[in-house]
């Protein structure tokens, strides 16, 4: 397994929201690109669920934009400790079909993994290669041959 924490990988920088913000509001906060959701907080520290642009897609297709983030956000939350390998990490999302985990340590919220997160750090154990074999070579030559 890789053993790299996901304290490591994770994003601390993501936008936290309250359950009883607007829609309209948090939908701007989406628009930036680097913003991949927003993570819902009621109390100082507790994650009460996430709000993803999905999420903001389906509120529009109901009519929703009128709400509050709470009649919106995906909850419960599937959440992950800083120590975790992101091996493990990346297993807990396939399983639990979710693409971003808050980052959690004793209720307290302290950053958001996600795929694009977790990605440099499972592709480069993943290609760690070991081969026996001689040199693969590639003849310029071959190509010009019918």
């Amino acid at each position: 397994m890789i053993d790299v924490p996901v304290v490591e990988a994770m994003d601390d920088r993501t936008p936290v929201v309250a359950s009883d913000q607007s829609m309209r509001d948090a939908a701007e906060l989406l628009r930036h690109p680097a913003v991949p959701a927003l993570v819902v907080r009621d109390d100082p520290d507790a994650v009460t669920g996430i709000l993803t642009e999905s999420d903001v897609v389906a509120a529009v297709a109901e009519g929703a934009v009128d709400r509050t983030v709470a009649s919106c956000m995906s909850t419960p939350v599937v959440t992950i400790t800083p120590s975790t390998p992101v091996g493990l990490a990346a297993d807990r999302m396939r399983k639990a079909g979710v693409t971003l985990l808050p980052v959690v340590a004793d209720d307290e919220y302290l950053g958001l993994v996600s795929r694009d997160t977790l990605a440099p750090h499972v592709a480069r154990h993943r290609l760690d290669i070991d081969w026996d074999a001689d040199p693969l070579r590639v003849d310029p030559d071959a190509a010009d041959a019918p």
